[in-house]
């Protein structure tokens, strides 16, 4: 269980690139609180998301690439317990804030095992496991964290100033997700799994979620200027651009060649400058829209 290879496979550096959406939530938070902002941050990205990967890459027995490890280790049994006790974590940290945020987190955990697990393995359908993946890592994992933050509980779902912020997070991973698959073709194929990118093609997966780039970004600066925020216009396009020109130039030498192109380097890329470019401006966001510097 505690062998390096087992903790390799935790992929807690990946935490960086789900930070997003707890960001974002952590702007729209009323009532910022150090302990809860502290809890809730260790809880999904110290041992909820790592208690995911792992269980996932238990189940998947990935021998090439996976998001955050270009060689993966070879998948020992401790790797199911170690993500089981990663899981007892997050729910316990979660009880100190209250029962609904530990509620939310056991339905998460919930959901990503039925992703993976053989028995319903939601990855194997295409559609159904693209809207799963968009809902839950994105609008869920929205006001999962803004109850965490502020000690809420289930009605966080009700509230329409935090379904629709976090409904663009959804459309924000409904995007990006495909692209975190389009160079596994081979592997996914081989364990019978029709993911969403597989079912798409390659040249469709980079269509497809170009469309959805663009329905997210619109809804985004919709969303600003409704807030009256028109400065963050200005911020969200600066912090996706680079993420946006590197996917075209993508696109343009998968076009040309596929099997060369749609690869893991490729998409690391991709992942890095999309989660480096919206973490800092979901943190300039946070600041501007509490400010919370004039506070301190």
């Amino acid at each position: 269980m505690f062998k390096l290879s087992n903790w390799k496979l935790l992929r807690i550096s990946f935490s960086f690139y789900l930070l997003p959406v707890f960001l974002f939530s952590l702007a729209h938070a009323p009532n910022l609180d150090g302990f809860r902002l502290l809890v809730t941050f260790l809880a999904l990205h110290l041992f909820l998301y790592p208690s995911s990967n792992a269980y996932n890459s238990f189940y998947d027995k990935d021998e090439k690439s996976i998001a955050g490890i270009k060689n993966p280790p070879k998948v020992t049994p401790g790797l199911l317990y170690l993500s089981f006790i990663f899981l007892l974590m997050a729910l316990v940290l979660g009880m100190w804030i209250n029962m609904a945020f530990a509620g939310m987190m056991l339905l998460y955990a919930l959901i990503s095992m039925a992703y993976s697990h053989p028995a319903i393995r939601l990855k194997k359908y295409p559609i159904l496991g693209w809207l799963t993946a968009g809902f839950f890592q994105g609008l869920f994992t929205f006001a999962m964290a803004y109850a965490g933050l502020n000690g809420f509980g289930w009605n966080v779902f009700e509230k329409s100033h935090i379904f629709i912020p976090g409904l663009l997070t959804s459309l924000m991973i409904l995007g990006n997700y495909p692209l975190t698959q389009v160079y596994q073709h081979e592997e996914d194929g081989e364990r019978g799994d029709e993911t969403m990118s597989i079912f798409l093609g390659y040249s469709g997966t980079f269509v497809f979620s170009s469309v959805w780039f663009l329905v997210a970004g619109a809804g985004f600066i919709f969303y600003f200027l409704g807030q009256s925020h028109a400065w963050a216009v200005w911020g969200f396009l600066a912090g996706v651009a680079p993420a946006i020109l590197f996917f075209y130039t993508w696109f343009y030498f998968v076009k040309k060649n596929p099997v060369k192109y749609a690869t893991y380097p490729w998409a690391m890329w991709m992942i890095r400058l999309s989660a480096f470019g919206l973490n800092v401006f979901f943190i300039y966001y946070f600041l501007e829209r509490t400010q919370v510097l004039q506070v301190i």
